[in-house]
């Protein structure tokens, strides 16, 4: 009944610009175009509000086949040229897209600089750490010689996590395409909407259903974590002072406790507090992190593996799981199982009936959870998207055109 009154509404809108273009001295056929866009505009904007897979709707299979034909090889090859560069490019930008998507929606936002009037998303306390924006900037750069101002920056963006989850050992997945650009980054909501690797099961659940995930899909994407690394200053508290008690968490197995903090030793970390960390692994550096492309083409091979860690003490004692190829998510969740999960948001999984049913389903059978990932993968790429004749098509990802 709301919805439909609102319909009633929005048509009683248009209908008055109509009735305004019959007594103006404007072109009738001017006029009544303009007033179409700024129905279905409208229309759109109250869709999105109920339903934030609205929008999504209007995305197409192959968008650029006329516009940008090369658009999806020219980032497919890209992609694929920096993982056999360097593997830790993959984790990076599944991390970027997921915190761009995670806060109000595929829109590229977290691209954004900082300028007078607007913060960046980029300087929110949970996105400090991210890598990956020179990638997206060179890959825009590409497309902008082939096919000037017609691809836009979020969908380089799920694209290029897109490849780099296939790369990993990862599904594939298709995605729709046709997404525009925001003119606005959300810094206030990239620092209270994102899930803390800290949170209890209801606080993560809450923050997933707040974007529409259920605790199926909430279970399935937490399993990105498979890849990349954990810095320990990420998990420290667990190890040694678990809230505050001076002991460890008694929920995390005494194998891997010993495994950690023979990995992560006690006297090795910094007496001051550590940086908060943000949900996918990395402890906040003090600074912006320097240029990966950049580093990528000038470091020489011996270095590669020093790449996307942060350049601190703590780039040695890094936590991973080996959740790659055939392995992708399996040994995360049997890790899971053994109460062997590194981060207390990961572990938490198991302390609820429905997630933990998931937890033991996803680990017995690769082949469920890849079709899972895949299916939560589409619909986290597709949420609360821009199309037009919302948004825009940035010339430069960093800067609204």
């Amino acid at each position: 009944m709301g919805k439909l009154s609102f319909i009633v509404f929005v048509l009683c809108i248009w209908i008055s610009f109509k009735s305004t273009s019959h007594s103006s001295n404007s072109s009738p056929s001017s006029v009544n175009s303009d007033s179409a866009w700024v129905f279905q505009d409208i229309l759109l904007d109250g869709e999105a509000f109920e339903d934030p897979q609205a929008s999504a709707r209007l995305l197409e299979y192959d968008f650029y086949r006329e516009i940008c034909p090369e658009a999806e090889k020219i980032i497919r090859t890209r992609v694929h040229q920096l993982f056999k560069i360097k593997a830790a490019v993959a984790p990076a930008l599944v991390r970027l897209a997921f915190h761009d998507c995670f806060v109000e929606g595929c829109d590229g936002s977290i691209l954004l600089d900082a300028v007078q009037g607007m913060e960046s998303e980029k300087d929110s306390p949970p996105n400090q750490s991210l890598k990956g924006f020179e990638i997206i900037d060179m890959i825009k750069s590409e497309l902008e010689e082939v096919c000037p101002g017609a691809v836009s920056c979020a969908d380089i963006l799920v694209l290029a996590a897109r490849e780099s989850v296939l790369l990993t050992g990862g599904p594939f997945y298709p995605l729709n395409t046709g997404r525009r650009d925001s003119t606005a980054a959300f810094a206030d909501s990239a620092t209270n909407e994102l899930p803390s690797p800290h949170a209890d099961l209801s606080e993560t659940l809450a923050s997933f259903s707040s974007k529409g995930f259920d605790e199926r899909e909430t279970v399935s994407l937490l399993g990105a974590h498979s890849i990349g690394v954990i810095h320990c200053n990420f998990f420290q508290n667990r190890l040694y002072n678990f809230r505050g008690t001076h002991q460890p968490d008694p929920s995390l197995d005494s194998e891997a406790l010993n495994q950690m903090r023979s990995t992560c030793p006690k006297k090795d970390l910094s007496a001051s507090p550590a940086p908060s960390p943000d949900f996918e692994g990395s402890p906040l550096p003090t600074s912006r992190s320097p240029s990966l492309y950049n580093e990528l083409l000038a470091a020489p091979p011996a270095s590669f593996d020093n790449l996307l860690l942060l350049p601190s003490k703590t780039q040695k004692l890094a936590m991973a799981y080996d959740g790659t190829g055939p392995n992708f998510g399996t040994v995360y969740y049997r890790s899971l199982l053994q109460g062997k999960g590194i981060l207390y948001a990961d572990q938490q999984l198991m302390a609820g009936e429905e997630t933990g049913l998931w937890v033991r389903a996803y680990a017995s059978d690769s082949s469920l959870y890849q079709r899972d990932f895949a299916l939560a993968m589409m619909k986290l790429s597709n949420h609360n998207v821009l199309t037009a004749p919302r948004g825009q098509i940035r010339l430069n990802c960093s800067r609204v055109a």
